[in-house]
């Protein structure tokens, strides 16, 4: 079993209505869909973060940065 994971929750991802901590079965469905959902986060979010994958044991983890130019803060909801 592998897990697409979202690191960090900023608000525009609890708004979103995605789901955290999925379970897949095959790895590689895993990443397909953690490259999914961090490509369209980056592509309908707020674009104050940007979103990349990097995996870590059988998690795929969806990770942020802060995008530059964006005068720093979170899109709001805390960024946990």
């Amino acid at each position: 079993m592998f897990t697409v994971r979202v690191e960090k929750e900023c608000g525009c991802f609890k708004k979103s209505g995605l789901d955290n901590n999925i379970n897949i079965q095959s790895k590689d469905d895993a990443l397909i869909e953690a490259m999914n959902m961090s490509h369209g986060m980056n592509q309908d979010f707020c674009g104050k973060h940007s979103f990349f994958v990097r995996e870590s044991g059988n998690d795929f983890i969806i990770a942020m940065k802060e995008q530059e130019g964006h005068g720093g803060g979170c899109c709001g909801g805390g960024c946990h």
